[in-house]
């Protein structure tokens, strides 16, 4: 489980920094994957993580975060505009035990229009491959799909909605190690005080 989070938070990290080089307001529609086939693996699986967070779930958990707090209203700006959050992901405890076939289910939406890889990272050692997709929509971006693919593990995470790559960039600032030692010596720093 702990390799699964490890995994999910460097991803995350990977998913947020290449949404952060975006110059563009985003804006979602039609970015909905279809992740039904899936279901089926849930059985074969050690352990199991299933995410279905929509609009008006978002827009409900947003109500309990902070005004007073900064980082807190920077996330809750981020989930305003977004429709849908959904993860599926999977750990199995042998190798194999989903076919090529689920993968490229997924793949084909991918593939469809609008979609565009922006990044991915192949491990020949461990055969996992990582990639991350967006949805574009003229000059905006509508979706965000992140697939991750090794031989004891399928994860899908499917971000729809308006996303500013801005606000992630701000938000993944605060997710960096020792982001609270650099904080208070940047404000240390800032006032000419030394450690």
């Amino acid at each position: 489980m702990k390799e699964t989070i490890s995994r999910m938070k460097r991803l995350g990290i990977v998913m947020l920094f290449a949404v952060a080089s975006l110059a563009l307001p985003v804006q979602g529609q039609g970015a909905k994957l279809q992740l039904n086939n899936l279901e089926k693996l849930s059985h074969k699986a050690s352990e199991v993580v299933d995410v279905t967070l929509d609009g008006p779930m978002l827009q409900f958990a947003s109500k309990f975060l902070d005004d007073k707090d900064e980082d807190e209203v920077k996330a809750k700006a981020l989930l305003k505009g977004l429709e849908g959050v959904y993860v599926k992901s999977f750990e199995f405890d042998k190798d194999d035990e989903y076919s090529a076939e689920d993968v490229e289910a997924i793949r084909a939406q991918l593939n469809g229009p609008g979609w565009s890889k922006m990044v991915e990272a192949r491990s020949k050692r461990s055969h996992e491959i990582d990639e991350v997709f967006v949805m574009k929509a003229g000059d905006k971006i509508g979706g965000i799909a992140v697939l991750v693919a090794d031989a004891r593990e399928l994860t899908v995470v499917n971000i729809v909605g308006t996303i500013d790559p801005n606000q992630i960039r701000e938000l993944a600032d605060h997710f960096e190690p020792n982001h609270e030692q650099s904080k208070h010596k940047k404000d240390k720093e800032h006032k000419g005080e030394k450690d």
